[in-house]
């Protein structure tokens, strides 16, 4: 009876309790939206490096490591000689290890010498390989694949040529060894959209006639000399390396880490990620706390309308009352109203989250490399769910109990 009083009520007040529900829902959605973007952020913050069991530099930090291994963000305080580059990589337990080597740049943009095992090895997004968009893995000394933001940022097609500049805030360039653009790597989120990706032996041959930092005066290398010369690295920045098995990695990493010859750290990438996040996380509660505000606001703005809907249903109260309707049954009525509206409101938020993901997730994922899942409900979200209506109950007993105090003389009078 109450129910069906609660529903006719509503469709009575139809406009009125219609944008008190959109306003809800769209706070509802905000608020899950929030949480799937802070949650899918995490994750794919947490999926930039996958599948590479440690990064190997020179003893530092591990999330000044991680930084300007992975993020190419800072730089290396020391080299990793290729002795013992090679001595890591002899080791039994090592299936794979690709080298990095970083130090210059492109229009702001890192270079990175590698080695075309960089290419199988480096996985992202739990274990997506990287793709090409255009063209092909350099297969030339002076070619250059570069990243999908260099690409779409300055305006590259394959085969345009590339000039490197020495250092990351210089001014002094290697035009005499220019490269050209090979291949444009696909999308992916990563710090790798941000890189241009050269060859290890390339590192070397721009630097054939440099010393101390500085190009040799007078001296300029025709580019068929240097691809004659031996171009094995003398040191690299740092390596991503792959264990037999996942048995074996603490084993490594302390011998690493104990290595006599140079000081040397390996760090355990999902750690360092862990960590790192804990430091670039902290604005995820500061959202969380506005999106939970803008629920509170609605939910306000619920029992103020039920408020003003007072003194217009002042006579209906009294109507009821007069018919034999306990005081009980008033408040009973207007909560259950407030839960009816709080209710329609969460899960129409709800689908409106998921409306949303299904034509936000591929702009997001091709755009930022942001990949939101869309997944059957979460209990969090049920929760979320039943705590609005929860909370719709509890800031509905204001009115409410103002409603239940009205004396039936004081509904049946007429105010001038």
């Amino acid at each position: 009876m109450i129910l069906r009083l609660a529903i006719a009520s509503l469709f009575a007040r139809a406009l009125t309790v219609g944008m008190t529900i959109l306003a809800i829902a769209l706070s509802v959605a905000l608020y899950l939206g929030v949480e799937k973007v802070r949650t899918g952020a995490k994750s794919s913050f947490a999926d930039t490096i996958s599948g590479t069991d440690l990064i190997v530099g020179a003893r530092s930090g591990s999330v000044q490591l991680l930084l300007y291994s992975v993020f190419r963000i800072g730089n290396a305080t020391n080299n990793v000689t290729w002795q013992s580059y090679q001595d890591i990589a002899a080791r039994s337990d090592v299936e794979w290890i690709v080298p990095i080597s970083l130090g210059d740049s492109h229009r702001q943009f890192r270079v990175m010498g590698t080695t075309q095992d960089f290419f199988e090895h480096y996985k992202f997004r739990q274990g997506r390989s990287l793709g090409l968009a255009q063209g092909v893995i350099m297969d030339d000394l002076f070619d250059t694949v570069i990243g999908a933001d260099v690409a779409t940022t300055l305006g590259y097609n394959v085969d345009d040529p590339i000039v490197v500049a020495h250092g990351l805030a210089s001014f002094t360039e290697h035009k005499d060894q220019p490269f050209r653009v090979s291949g444009i790597l696909a999308k992916t989120g990563t710090p790798v959209d941000r890189t241009v990706i050269v060859s290890l032996e390339a590192i070397e041959a721009i630097h054939v006639d440099w010393q101390s930092g500085a190009q040799i005066p007078g001296q300029s290398t025709p580019a068929d000399v240097i691809r004659m010369m031996e171009l094995t690295p003398k040191a690299v920045t740092a390596a991503l390396v792959g264990v037999d098995s996942p048995l074996q990695t603490f084993a490594l990493q302390r011998a690493i880490n104990e290595y006599p010859e140079e000081p040397l750290l390996a760090i355990l990438p999902g750690v360092a990620l862990q960590e790192l996040w804990g430091i670039v996380g902290i604005a995820e509660t500061a959202l969380l706390a506005v999106s939970a505000m803008v629920v509170v606001t609605a939910l306000i703005g619920m029992m103020a309308t039920i408020f003003s809907s007072l003194n217009e249903r002042r006579r209906e109260m009294a109507i009821f009352r007069a018919m034999g309707a306990k005081p009980m049954t008033i408040l009973s009525l207007l909560v259950l109203e407030a839960m009816l509206m709080a209710a329609i409101g969460a899960v129409l938020g709800l689908a409106f989250l998921y409306v949303g993901l299904m034509i936000a997730q591929p702009v997001l994922d091709s755009a930022f490399g942001l990949w939101l899942p869309i997944d059957a409900p979460t209990m969090r979200e049920a929760i979320v769910i039943l705590a609005v209506i929860g909370a719709g109950a509890i800031v509905s007993l204001f009115p409410a109990l103002r409603a239940y105090r009205m004396s039936l003389a004081d509904g049946m009078m007429v105010k001038t």
